[in-house]
């Protein structure tokens, strides 16, 4: 693709907090960018359902279970969109579509304002840089209103939220925008707001105009001298307006503001515009990769068609005809027939198909270039492998995977669900690198651990009508974890004499909680009384402990192992006997130095009517949650708090009998943290109690 196609260019995600109206938005935008010529609304109550949803569990429940990817024209600038899901428990798909964006769109409600999963999203843009504009959706609603919403925006996300429109009207009396970089009144015309009609300002908001353009002025002034001096001569142009706010949300240093209703049909097409007018183009956004041959040195990409193809695949799924690879293209250009190298595995891979999604239709395209986003088929490779030309080695960084919270024991009914199920689950966890499943050895049962309980809830009905695996589910398990809290020393010593050479190796030092990380291994050893070949053979043995605690046979975290004496035999010492030895030592020292049990601990955001306030928090509190914050508006109510996972199991159905079903909450992994003493008890006595069961 030619420098100048490159600017007009744009990669985009859609993400927000769960019923914002993400999937609405994206069909309207297809509506007008003329990709579809009618408008279905997401439920499917039509029998149609989103464009975007096209997975039937999806037009069930109303909700985007995996991000979609599509491709618009607007006004000359092509757009690649993905439509990435709302629940935090799919958190991977956000997280890989923005690795892989430019730019994005955050949608907040005007009546909701900023929710969890906004902060939570905010924070996934945060860590790759990703330039956003805002949209404040739903303002038709009772209640709405974006200035709160806009005042939220700074306050909770730390963004500097610039308003670009004000509303003609809110609620019922919605009737369009005023547009502060041109200052016109635009309204929305024909069945489905198809045709834009610009106007003067009504009288009774221009002084409020006036006003809101001023602080819109001063805030893009600080990114261009242009700006500032034609604003202290007289009146700036629309393009320099446009060239200053273009800067600052590039920069990270200003997140445009837009509102409207997209079920109305009110505000897209201007939100169209800004993304053409305020997002990055490939040739804005600078991308790295490392060189493999050349001791992992950064390289920065260019964007150039004529260099050698890098290009990352960011999310698999299983299609009818076979694996569908996601990739984008940050260099060079990938054609139908090229020979592409997986630089993870240093296989050669040809490219049989190369498509352009829609949804999950497909558009069979012979080439392209840097910048574009394109699918695969029938090509092995797991998420985050990198694809390059064959005369370069480089790899791009991958991306942040959260760890499983929860667990469930998975029995199929028969032969045939066993054979099906097996098929399933390496289909998911290929797929979703937060959805791991296991075999456990001592009980035999198949363990799949996720992201929450609608995650996990997800796969197993995906097994049932894809693969028509039938399976029975165990009660869930919570991923505790065993950690020390005190320092404590060691000193071992493991002999073995069966004739012939024996076994021998002591290792002698301390371990002490680690502040960051699972775990370290420090080497303190002086004079050569453990030789140098078996320092490694310590480390593997101690590292090798912490797969399961002594105190209840959980995983350990959080330790630091020293080693600062020893001995060794000239003929008996080995590897093994030094493995063996740190295996000893560091049970030795572990039941000295004060383990406890920690739990994940959960962030849940429970909002609904202000009614049911008390019994809201009375629900957490009775929970062992801590409540962090209460925000109470227009006769609502959000309440945030810190909760243990093992507790929350069946919260759904009891929040919702307690409010009528008026309430939603959302949750998310927040921390570990030490269990109390009493509950901790119980864990053991039970996970003892088993264990004498299995004898």
């Amino acid at each position: 693709m030619k420098k100048k196609d490159l600017e007009m260019f744009r990669n985009i995600g859609i993400s927000a907090h769960i019923d914002s109206g993400k999937t609405t938005l994206t069909e309207r935008i297809l509506f007008y960018t003329q990709r579809i010529h009618a408008i279905h609304e997401v439920r499917g109550k039509d029998g149609v359902g989103a464009t975007m949803d096209s997975m039937e569990l999806e037009k069930e429940r109303g909700i985007t279970i995996q991000s979609a990817a599509t491709y618009c024209n607007w006004k000359g600038y092509d757009i690649n969109i993905i439509d990435t899901p709302g629940h935090v428990d799919f958190t991977i798909e956000v997280e890989r579509a923005l690795r892989v964006l430019d730019g994005a769109v955050l949608i907040l409600c005007s009546v909701g304002g900023v929710q969890s999963q906004s902060i939570t999203v905010t924070r996934q843009m945060t860590r790759y840089n990703v330039p956003r504009i805002a949209f404040i959706n739903k303002c038709d609603r009772t209640g709405a209103n974006p200035y709160r919403v806009a005042k939220q925006i700074r306050e909770k996300l730390g963004m500097n939220a610039v308003m670009m429109q004000i509303p003609i009207g809110l609620e019922g009396d919605m009737e369009g925008v005023v547009d502060l970089v041109t200052m016109k009144a635009i309204y929305f015309d024909g069945d489905n707001g198809e045709i834009m009609r610009e106007e003067e300002i009504p009288e009774h908001l221009r002084d409020e105009a006036d006003e809101r353009r001023e602080e819109l002025l001063d805030n893009a002034s600080m990114f261009s001298d242009e700006l500032l001096e034609a604003i202290l001569e007289g009146e700036p142009t629309v393009e320099m307006i446009n060239d200053a706010v273009r800067r600052g949300t590039i920069a990270l240093e200003m997140a445009p503001v837009f509102i409207g209703s997209a079920y109305k049909n009110k505000g897209v097409q201007p939100l169209l515009n800004a993304v053409a007018n305020y997002l990055p183009s490939p040739l804005d956004i600078k991308n790295i990769a490392l060189d493999l041959d050349n001791d992992e040195q950064e390289v920065v990409l260019s964007s150039n068609e004529e260099d050698p193809l890098v290009s990352l695949a960011f999310k698999l799924e299983d299609g009818r005809y076979g694996q569908l690879t996601y990739v984008r293209n940050y260099q060079g250009s990938l054609k139908k027939g090229d020979t592409i190298i997986n630089s993870r595995t240093g296989k050669k891979v040809k490219v049989g198909r190369l498509v352009r999604m829609h949804s999950d239709e497909m558009e069979e395209i012979a080439e392209s270039g840097a910048g574009d986003i394109v699918a695969l088929f029938g090509i092995d490779c797991a998420s985050g492998d990198t694809f390059t030309a064959k005369q370069i080695n480089y790899s791009m960084s991958s991306m942040h995977v959260p760890a499983a919270v929860i667990s469930l024991a998975i029995i199929p009914v028969d032969n045939k669900a066993q054979n099906n199920m097996s098929k399933a689950l390496n289909r998911f966890t290929k797929e979703d690198p937060t959805f791991r499943s296991f075999v456990d050895h001592e009980t035999n049962e198949t363990i799949i651990s996720g992201m929450g309980e609608l995650h996990l809830e997800v796969y197993i009905e995906r097994m049932k009508r894809e693969y028509d695996a039938e399976v029975e589910v165990g009660a869930p398990q919570v991923a505790y974890r065993e950690t020390i809290t005190r320092r404590a020393e060691f000193n071992y010593t493991h002999k073995k004499q069966s004739g012939g050479s024996g076994q021998f190796g002591r290792v002698g030092g301390y371990m002490e909680p680690l502040e960051e990380g699972e775990y370290e291994f420090v080497d303190k050893i002086v004079g050569g009384s453990i030789p140098r070949e078996f320092i490694s053979s310590c480390d593997k043995g101690f590292s090798k402990s912490m797969a399961k605690g002594a105190l209840a046979g959980f995983p350990v975290t959080g330790i630091r192992c020293v080693i600062n004496d020893g001995a060794s035999h000239a003929v008996d010492s080995s590897d093994v006997a030094f493995q063996l030895a740190s295996v000893g030592a560091f049970k030795e020292g572990y039941l000295k130095a004060g383990p406890v049990l920690m739990e994940p601990i959960m962030k849940v955001a429970v909002e609904g009517p202000s009614e049911f306030q008390g019994g809201i928090m009375g629900s957490l509190n009775q929970r062992r949650g801590i409540i962090v914050g209460t925000l109470e508006e227009n006769d609502y109510t959000a309440v945030e708090s810190e909760v243990p996972l093992s507790e929350m199991f069946g919260y759904s159905t009891v929040l919702r009998s307690l409010t009528q079903g008026k309430a939603e909450f959302t949750m998310e992994f927040a921390s570990y943290r030490q269990v109390p003493k009493s509950v901790s008890e119980e864990i053991i006595e039970e996970v003892r109690k088993k264990e004498k069961e299995k004898k």
